[in-house]
């Protein structure tokens, strides 16, 4: 009898002690497996390190343009897999890079944190000239592809919008550039592509940085597109997706923006995505009412980093 306690008493301090899921997104994942479309993950190298990204690819019958998809401050999710799976489904293929690949339990990536004050913690820690190479890595991987029509593009959400931002400073050859609730770099000089913001109403963190953007990147002749979103709180790309959104403006801002996101897209040079209808998204009345608080993209203890 001895024998089996023991061992009954070892799976469960396995079971309590194993990381639970990162960030879970059922609804997210369910969508995601439902797709017809092909996923893969590659391993990237470049200087001493191994970078996981997850890669989608459209059905066309052309070769298509690149996105690089650079994840939220609670890393690879499901839900920043299945943006990536929609947007393929718009006509692209996207490369969404685990910006935490190596830096985990074990030497792992996103999946193997034990939870979101884990994960927020790593990203918000990581070197951003780290994180440039590695969207570098994820460019220069997606260029080489044989399906790939050499037109590159930067999409990136939250954390990850102010490094789209970013990489747009540091890419020379980035057609466009797409931030998602996220803030502009500190030197803006280096920018070549057209930059198109997306913002929520409801965010005066984020909000309250968007005029003196606006201005400096005038100053410095560059193309800035923003769009705000009336009653949307942070975070709304996901939030609006989520079953358990209670506010209908997040909902309408989802749907808006994906819309803008794929026509721009579409409009890029050398885009070849034009016969290929975008993934359809629901329209719904412009809502005006104050939002209901959300979970935030940005926990308190991270947002200084911001």
């Amino acid at each position: 009898m001895r024998r089996p306690l023991l061992a009954l008493l070892a799976l469960l301090v396995a079971t309590f002690t194993a990381p639970a899921p990162a960030f879970a997104q059922d609804w997210a994942k369910a969508r995601l497996d439902a797709s017809p479309r092909h996923r893969e993950y590659v391993t990237l190298k470049h200087d001493d390190r191994s970078l996981q990204a997850f890669v989608v690819y459209p059905e066309v019958s052309h070769k298509a343009p690149v996105v690089i998809l650079i994840h939220e401050i609670f890393g690879l999710s499901d839900w920043a897999k299945e943006m990536a799976d929609e947007l393929a489904g718009a006509g692209y293929i996207v490369i969404a890079p685990d910006l935490l690949s190596g830096s985990g339990p074990g030497g792992g990536g996103t999946d193997s944190y034990s939870g979101t004050d884990a994960i927020t913690k790593a990203v918000s820690g990581l070197d951003p000239s780290v994180v440039n190479a590695d969207l570098d890595a994820a460019a220069d991987y997606g260029r080489r592809l044989p399906a790939a029509n050499g037109t590159l593009a930067s999409v990136g959400f939250c954390w990850g919008g102010g490094k789209s931002f970013a990489f747009a400073t540091h890419r020379k050859d980035l057609s466009a550039a797409f931030v998602f609730y996220g803030p502009p770099p500190s030197d803006l000089s280096a920018i070549t592509a057209p930059v198109y913001g997306f913002y929520a109403g409801n965010d005066a963190r984020i909000g309250a940085t968007l005029p003196a953007t606006v201005a400096a990147m005038k100053a410095a002749k560059k193309k800035f597109e923003p769009v705000t979103y009336d009653g949307a709180g942070h975070g709304f790309m996901r939030a609006g997706e989520d079953p358990a959104n209670n506010n209908p403006a997040n909902k309408t801002a989802r749907d808006r923006a994906f819309s803008r996101l794929t026509s721009l897209l579409k409009s890029m040079p050398g885009s070849s995505s034009s016969s290929v209808r975008p993934a359809s998204v629901h329209q719904s009345a412009h809502a005006t009412k104050p939002a209901t608080p959300q979970a935030s993209c940005h926990p308190a203890e991270v947002a200084a980093i911001m």
